[in-house]
């Protein structure tokens, strides 16, 4: 039975993800769309992320990992940011609950930033600003410079329902089904999981491997074991050695058995996978270049437009 409700689970998974697919609006994105609207929109979005990152260390995973829940849900459209009043909207899903308070204050004081300018009031998309957030908070922590697509309009619906995304314990087939039904192969997968090299993971998402997994490395597990006994619901791991920095220290990581969440080690214990791990830690070049591919890719789902959008006033309330 439980392997039955698996399968059910990850078939559904696959199902809503690809529903996010076909998207003619795709071609309304450009990096040049507010140009004469709002010109010094990136500049704006960029300072305004540098003093969320002064303020708190995580502001940029925090925002990071805000534009995937976003964009893997029901397309980049803003929708994770939705505060319904009858309490029915995604971040209240479960699997949202560990989304950090942080990366939604960066998105707002962003928004906010934006619409001070009175050039740009009211015309630019929580969206697009998640989208340039994420940006920022890759660059601004020492990654990669990209040209970010800009377009998209906000959604009007967020439900708990809808959430559907990957779990820590989830093996490298259960990841791939999840990616390829938004449109990603395997490496591609591998590289945009690169984005966790930012951040920390707290203890209930991998306590449960602590001395029961032969993947995870001993003196980890011993020093994991210290950190969650003594402060299980509190406590956290920092997921890589150099947790404010991008860089790929989170694929040698995995070499050496120190991945922290089930569903990064197996990228490296499964080895139809290892390659890719061992390319972009010996290669940080390809690794940057990779992710740059793949989040602009990640950018492009489920596109909304006038039709189905609109541009929020104020990124918790549909208009």
């Amino acid at each position: 039975m439980a392997s039955r409700k698996l399968v059910l689970f990850v078939a559904a998974a696959v199902v809503c993800a690809a529903a996010l697919l076909p998207q003619p609006a795709v071609a309304q994105l450009r990096t040049d769309y507010y140009a004469s609207v709002c010109p010094n929109l990136e500049n704006i979005v960029r300072g305004s992320v540098r003093q969320s990152m002064a303020q708190s260390q995580i502001s940029a995973p925090a925002a990071l990992r805000l534009f995937f829940h976003d964009c893997a849900v029901q397309g980049c459209d803003a929708s994770i940011m939705i505060v319904n009043s009858n309490g029915d909207d995604e971040w209240r899903n479960s699997d949202n609950q560990s989304l950090k308070r942080e990366g939604f204050q960066t998105i707002l004081n962003a928004k906010a930033a934006v619409d001070s300018d009175q050039q740009c009031r009211s015309k630019v998309s929580c969206a697009d600003i998640l989208a340039l957030a994420a940006r920022e908070a890759v660059l601004q922590s020492g990654g990669p410079y990209y040209q970010v697509e800009l377009g998209r309009y906000d959604g009007r619906a967020s439900t708990r329902a809808s959430v559907v995304l990957p779990r820590v314990n989830f093996n490298l087939d259960q990841l791939n089904a999840f990616f390829s039904g938004l449109g990603f192969n395997q490496t591609e997968m591998v590289a945009l999981l690169g984005a966790h090299t930012l951040g920390a993971a707290d203890c209930p998402f991998f306590q449960y491997r602590i001395g029961s997994d032969p993947t995870m490395d001993q003196s980890l597990a011993s020093q994991l074991r210290g950190t969650c006994g003594s402060n299980p619901t509190n406590g956290f791991a920092f997921l890589d050695p150099s947790p404010v920095n991008f860089d790929n220290a989170f694929y040698r990581n995995l070499q050496a058995g120190r991945g922290i969440l089930g569903s990064d080690q197996v990228l490296y214990s499964d080895t139809r996978s290892r390659a890719a791990v061992d390319g972009y830690a010996a290669n940080q070049g390809a690794f940057f270049n990779d992710f740059v591919a793949a989040i602009t890719k990640l950018g492009r789902i489920g596109v909304k437009t006038a039709a189905n959008g609109e541009i929020r006033r104020d990124c918790r309330f549909t208009n």
